[in-house]
């Protein structure tokens, strides 16, 4: 039998790793979200309705991404950089682990931030 892997516990991490982490998620290919916090002290900047049609189209996105894993390579993750956030994805075998951070943040320390990320959920 498969160990249970605890998401709570990996979103947590996620979040712990740096104080300008904001909210860090699981979504699974069809856009639920699985798991998802918001770290404590920082608001959401959108809605509950806003957040889940936002990660349905994360899962919707990554399947329109995979027509061009042949010709380009897989996606190594995705980073928008928005005035109010920087968001980030990282596409796991089953999963897709949406993450977002302060976006002042240099660009060197998100580059670690995804590495690390990538370490914690390779389960996924």
């Amino acid at each position: 039998m498969a160990k249970k892997i605890d998401l709570l516990k990996i979103v947590q991490d996620i979040l712990n790793l740096d104080p300008k982490m904001r909210f860090a998620a699981i979504i699974d290919p069809k856009g639920n979200v699985r798991e998802g916090i918001m770290k404590t002290g920082k608001t959401s900047l959108k809605s509950q309705k806003e957040e889940e049609l936002f990660c349905k189209q994360i899962a919707q996105r990554r399947t329109m991404r995979k027509e061009f894993d042949k010709s380009l390579g897989k996606v190594r993750y995705v980073h928008v950089e928005r005035e109010k956030v920087s968001q980030l994805v990282i596409y796991t075998k089953r999963n897709i682990v949406y993450f977002t951070m302060e976006p002042e943040m240099p660009i060197d320390t998100k580059i670690r931030l995804i590495t690390k990320v990538k370490k914690i959920t390779a389960d996924l």
